[in-house]
């Protein structure tokens, strides 16, 4: 990953850990244990998965520009989905507070998303990237005398 990719996983990740810390002491303290694992595996799932889509979405943008903006989208509905599905598919669990399980999957997600845009706006991406390995001025173009 280079430098602002990483720079932007950083400060996506950091955050959502974050949240889900102060979740698991909440979950800790409201449902016991299982509170407190049921929050930690949802910000497991939520770093997982959101840290995974950044990256298909950065080599995507990198290799085929034209489909960023539809990959972006259809990436984001895949993600949801499959956070939907994993709330649906430990809903009955006792491994774990399925209740804190699920609020910890909405806050961290959110708290991703916010931390990511935020990074993004701050972040100083070059919309060309400049050609650094040829030192010659650029050809003239058009008619001169």
């Amino acid at each position: 990953m280079p430098s602002n990719d990483a720079r932007i996983l950083a400060q996506a990740a950091v955050p959502t850990a974050a949240v889900g810390a102060v979740a698991a002491v909440v979950g800790g303290v409201a449902a016991g244990g299982k509170g407190a694992i049921g929050a930690v595996v949802a910000t497991l799932v939520v770093i997982l998965f959101m840290g995974i889509g950044l990256y298909v979405l950065q080599r995507t943008a990198k290799s085929l520009p034209h489909l960023f903006q539809a990959m972006g989208l259809m990436l984001y509905v895949a993600q949801l989905l499959l956070l939907f599905i994993f709330v649906a598919a430990f809903k009955n669990t006792t491994l774990f507070n399925p209740k804190a399980f699920a609020i910890t999957l909405v806050v961290g997600t959110l708290a991703w998303i916010a931390a990511q845009t935020r990074a993004h706006m701050k972040a100083k991406i070059l919309y060309v990237e400049p050609d650094s390995t040829k030192g010659e001025k650029p050809e003239k173009s058009g008619h001169s005398s």
